[in-house]
Parts: C-alpha cells; structure tokens; sequence
C-alpha cells in the first residue's frame, strides 16, 4: 500500500478496506442487537474519538509536502536513494557557515557561566541588542533590543505573532500561491483566513487586497522571498501596500498590520533586492529565522520585530512576550541565541543556490515547461500541462522523481520544486523531466 493513499486519498482501496470492514461489523452488531443497538454503538464511537474534531478535519488537509516526503521513503527503500530525486522538502542542503562552527567551538571551549539557566521570555538582551543593532543599520530607524522578540523558528514567531493580535473572527489575509501551514496558524488563534491570487507572475495583486479588506481585517500576512513560488515582492509593490494600508486603516479607523515572513530573506539572487518593509508602513512585523541563511533548520532559531515606529509598539511587544510564554516556547534555544547574535551579517553561499536554479530552469524551459524565473528562496513553481496537478505529479512519480502538487499551496494546476539538493539529484532527474514533457508533447513548444 503506498503512501500517497495511506495519508489521505480517501477514494483508494485503503479507504475501501476501512469502510467495507466497518460495515461488515456493523452489519454484525445489526444481527445480534437490531438496529436501535447499533445506532447507540455508533453514537458512541464518535463520543470515543481519540482527537478532537477539528485536529481530524485539518489532518485530512494537511501538508501535501509532508505526503510526498513520505511517499519518497517508500520510492528510497525499494529503488535505494541514489535512485529516487526528491524535491519535495524544502531541507536547505548546505551546511552552516564556518563563522558558526567557529563560534560554536568557541562557546563549547569557553561556556559561559549559567548559560543553559532560564532568561527573559523575550530572550538574552545582548542577542536582541544585537540585532536590533543590524536592524537599525539596515533601515535607518531606531530600533533598540526592546522591539525584538526571540523565537522558536519563523513558525513559532508567526503564532505568537497571532496569538497577540487576533481576536475571535478577525481576519488575516494572505497572497496565494502560499504555504499552507499559515492557516492553521490563523486558526490556532482563532482567525480566519482570506485568500487572495496574485497576478501570472506570482507578483502582489494590490486590487484584489483592496477589495478583500473589511471591518473584521486584521492584518495581511506576505512571504517573500517566496516558499512556493520563488517570488520577490518588490520596491513599488511594498510602497502601494504601505499606502494602501495607512489609507485602509484611517477608513476603517483601526489599525491593520502588515506581517512579512521574511525566512528566506538572505537567499536573493543577483539583480533582485528584497525591500525593507518596516519603510513603507509603520505598523509592520517581520518575523524571520537563521534555518535558511544559515542553514539551521533543525534548531528552531529566529525572532520577531517590530518597527520602532509603530504606535502601540511597547503594548504589542508585551503581548508578544506574553504569547511566547503561555504558546508554551517560554524562550527561544538558549544555546542558538548565544550563537547568532555575532553572525547577523553572516550567510551560506547564496550562489551555489543560485546555480542550481539556473541549472533547472534553463533545462525546464528547454524541456518546454512554463515556468516564472525565481528571485529568491530556492523553490521553483511551473505549471502543470494539465489541469490536473495531482495527476501530473504522480507522472513525474513513475520516473521516481517527486515534486509537490501545487494544489497544496492553494494554486491547482501547478507544481513546487525544492531545489534545495545535491546538483547531482537535478542532474538525476532531467532525463525524467524530459521524458514527462515529451510525453505531452512540450518539447519543441
């Protein structure tokens, strides 16, 4: 039984199986008790559900890209790993820089007295006087350590982010294509998530967010650099939304933030700068981490800030505190805040990234695939030659080549591209890419 049915295709044999043998017992139950019985004996089964209603409902639509990884388990085991390409994860592949191996010996050679004690909710003071240091330096404004929260990760960030800000109803909304976890994080605290598309080149579409804000708005949530798209949000886009929304909240007489999930924010590629949000809107929140610029995914290091000018800035900073507290993070890694705090200015090798997306761009487009350039991060999102995204991925799959449906970022008829992976699975997996292309006649297009 594959994975790809084990984790959710409710129309496979798996879901047959389950629903023929439950029916079978039912109809058993029917013989010995009559029908009354058995309808007690059900009533009962649903007040016996192990989890709650609305975790089931949310497993049923969970992450497409955790179901690939899984089904790529399966593909490594029976044709051995060197055989399959998998780009499903978005893993970063290269390894942290030398200045924290440095760092890390360094700290380990000379620990610091108490340094796995508790501290602040909001983090060491010389890690957020450090980066608000880097803050300051970037954009001009006056942060100090006291706009910087320290987090579990950009996802820990977001939710205390949300926690903070979001009452009973409010709504986030979000540009779509966009990475699905953001609205469970909404829900969590509970919010409700308006989706809105963006234009072909996956660039913000500014009418469509005018039209989408309403009384219960409470904040437009963006990702850019881009997980799944690769997109860039730039210079003038930014400048349009600040206004929009300094416009919008006058109207509404409230205040709407503008959060950016900025995780990939160093991984730009040359000619593409990424713009510094907290210019153009004051009410801005920028949540990011070190698992990509520095490779650290597994460590769950990054922090929030907020713009310094911002007019409930000391009140939002207590509800992030109080958030990161009672979410149960408490504080951030203890040992990673030591870390970072020099290496803000540090960075993998943006241009080995680079020149895998080069590699599988130019031979995707030779192949005859439509495909947006990336600018950032290290995903690539073509179009599908079908409508039927799911369909096509599971083609790409026979040539034991695994890709993402972009229906599991809200954007049907697409599909996502980790390439953030050895040169040699891209190298790998080109013939099978071309194979697939051929077969619906797009090379030569």
């Amino acid at each position: 039984m594959s994975g790809w049915k084990a984790m959710g295709d409710r129309t496979g044999p798996m879901a047959f199986l389950f629903s023929q043998s439950h029916r079978g017992n039912l109809m058993a139950f029917s013989v010995f008790f009559g029908e009354g019985q058995r309808e007690k004996i059900k009533e009962r089964g649903n007040e016996r559900m192990a989890i709650s209603k609305k975790v089931k409902n949310a497993l049923n639509g969970a992450s497409w890209v955790r179901r690939m990884f899984e089904e790529g388990e399966e593909l490594k085991q029976l044709y051995g790993a060197e055989n399959v390409f998998d780009f499903s994860l978005g893993n970063p592949n290269l390894e942290p820089p030398p200045s924290l191996k440095k760092a890390l010996k360094a700290l380990a050679d000379q620990p610091i007295l108490g340094m796995h004690r508790y501290m602040p909710n909001s983090g060491y003071s010389e890690t957020r006087k450090a980066i608000a240091e880097y803050l300051a330096e970037e954009s001009g404004l006056p942060f100090e350590e006291k706009h910087v929260v320290m987090t579990v990760g950009a996802a820990g960030g977001l939710n205390v982010i949300l926690k903070a800000i979001l009452d009973e109803g409010d709504q986030v909304i979000i540009p779509s294509p966009y990475f699905m976890e953001f609205k469970f994080y909404i829900d969590n605290s509970g919010g409700e998530t308006r989706l809105v598309e963006t234009n072909d080149d996956f660039s913000l579409n500014l009418k469509e967010i005018e039209k989408t804000i309403g009384t219960r708005t409470k904040a437009i949530l963006i990702n850019s650099p881009n997980n799944p798209t690769g997109a860039v949000y730039d210079q003038k886009s930014l400048e349009k939304l600040g206004e929009l929304l300094k416009r919008k909240s006058r109207e509404l007489r409230k205040t709407l933030y503008l959060i950016t999930d900025e995780a990939y924010r160093r991984i730009v590629y040359a000619g593409t700068e990424l713009p510094i949000s907290f210019l153009y809107y004051p009410h801005s929140i920028r949540v990011t981490s070190h698992s990509k610029d520095l490779s650290l995914p597994g460590e769950r290091i990054g922090y929030i800030a907020v713009s310094p000018q911002c007019e409930e800035v000391d009140e939002l900073i207590s509800a992030l505190v109080f958030a990161n507290r009672t979410l149960g993070f408490v504080n951030a890694p203890a040992l990673m805040q030591r870390l970072v705090a020099p290496l803000q200015r540090n960075s993998v090798k943006i241009r080995d990234y680079e020149e895998k997306r080069d590699l599988l761009y130019n031979s995707l487009r030779a192949f005859g695939y439509q495909v947006v350039k990336p600018q950032g991060a290290f995903y690539i999102f073509p179009k599908a030659p079908i409508e039927d995204d799911v369909a096509f991925v599971k083609d790409l799959q026979s040539k034991r080549i695994l890709t993402v449906p972009g229906t599991g970022f809200g954007k049907p008829g697409h599909f996502r591209i980790s390439y953030a992976v050895e040169n040699k699975v891209i190298e790998g997996a080109l013939p099978g890419f071309k194979e697939v292309a051929e077969k619906y006649g797009m090379v030569g297009k």
